[in-house]
């Protein structure tokens, strides 16, 4: 089977995790821990990062230090892995769901702007934003990078500052990307996520990592995110959350990190030499690659239009019996059971691409004889309907 997108740990990951052994540095203390947050945030283009358990745990805990609060609405994309979605039902909010752009798979900004303008209103005792219909407090913007695509952060960041919102970025398949010439971590955002899960092009086995230009906010986050201990004895003054990471995970981050160009550039290979193949079938579409970005391709794949459902479906049957693994993309959070009674704006977009979207194999390790047989594979089955 050809794997859709696996490890690449042809660097140094067993020198490192070795050195931890040896050391007995495995926990959530150690040095490749505060390497791997060097190296994300000067990656990044962000002046402080601090690393966590998960890119969920550190959506959660961004969430908060941002002061998302219990029964507030957070404004997110539909079209998300769920994760950011859940990451704001642990901070006890709900999310209001937005449709994206058929341009990026991220928030559709012009929908964002006519919506803040028509279904909110400020509390006069207070100035709190309050979302008209629910009466619930308006307390941040969360934009996906999908795809590793940025979003449109400098309409975003515009609406955020007029109407006193912060922005909480999931960009957790987004490093190494850039929004016009600025890496993916310095776009204006209060805090930034990556992810480091094993699907992720650089990844640290799972793991997350939040940056911001801001000293207070990383504080803040790393005091909430290390049990909110005050001092050296057992004293803690806020409700906090055990959500290290550990040396080991770090120790793989760092190996990875080091290769992050050359697995990046791989990524951008790979979906060009895709795009190219199936770019004379009619009713097949690639994925986004909007102008004002460089995406880094975290997955590669196509958008089919003219088939259903059941014949889609068929087709993953098919290319897995061929022995490639090919699936399907995420299924929006407004039809999924936890969030069905969320606020929503219309979903043209996402309700007409979710089921359409097949991801093809793009490890950063493809060779040129694999890929050749999944675009000879898919090929031949679009050719038979």
């Amino acid at each position: 089977m050809i794997p859709l997108a696996v490890p690449n740990l042809a660097g140094r990951e067993a020198e490192y995790l070795q050195e931890c052994i040896t050391s007995t540095f495995v926990s959530t203390v150690g040095p490749f821990v505060t390497r791997f947050e060097e190296m994300v945030a000067a990656a990044s283009g962000a002046k402080y990062a601090v690393a966590t358990s998960a890119g969920t745990t550190a959506l959660h805990a961004a969430l908060l230090s941002a002061g998302v609060g219990r029964d507030d609405l957070v404004i997110a994309p539909s079209f998300t892995f769920i994760a950011s979605i859940a990451a704001i039902a642990h901070c006890g909010a709900l999310p209001w769901l937005f449709d994206v752009s058929a341009e990026n798979w991220s928030i559709d900004v012009g929908l964002l702007a006519n919506k803040l303008d028509t279904e909110t209103h400020r509390r006069r005792a207070d100035g709190t934003l309050v979302h008209t219909e629910t009466g619930r407090r308006v307390s941040a913007i969360l934009p996906v990078f999908t795809l590793g695509i940025p979003a449109q952060m400098d309409e975003i960041n515009e609406l955020a500052k007029a109407y006193h919102l912060p922005v909480v970025v999931d960009a957790a398949a987004a490093l190494g990307t850039f929004y016009k010439e600025r890496p993916s971590g310095g776009l204006g955002a209060d805090f930034t996520m990556f992810s480091f899960n094993g699907n992720k092009t650089v990844t640290a086995g799972g793991g997350g990592i939040i940056v911001t230009d801001d000293p207070e906010k990383a504080r803040l986050f790393r005091h909430l995110t290390t049990t909110a201990r005050v001092g050296a004895d057992y004293d803690h003054d806020m409700v906090g959350y055990n959500y290290r990471m550990t040396n080991l995970q770090a120790a793989v981050g760092c190996a990875q990190m080091e290769n992050l160009e050359r697995f990046v550039e791989a990524k951008r290979q790979i979906a060009g030499r895709y795009d190219e193949a199936f770019s004379d079938i009619i009713g097949v579409e690639p994925f986004p690659d909007p102008d004002y970005a460089l995406s880094g391709h975290w997955f590669s794949g196509i958008v089919i239009r003219n088939r259903d459902a059941q014949q889609l479906g068929d087709l993953r049957v098919r290319l897995r019996e061929a022995g490639i693994d090919a699936r399907p993309f995420w299924k929006p959070a407004h039809l999924q059971a936890p969030y069905t009674g969320a606020p929503k704006t219309e979903m043209t977009v996402c309700e007409n691409i979710w089921q359409q979207i097949i991801t093809l194999p793009c490890s950063t390790a493809l060779t040129a004889t694999d890929q050749n047989y999944v675009i000879d594979c898919v090929r031949r089955q679009l050719g038979n309907r």
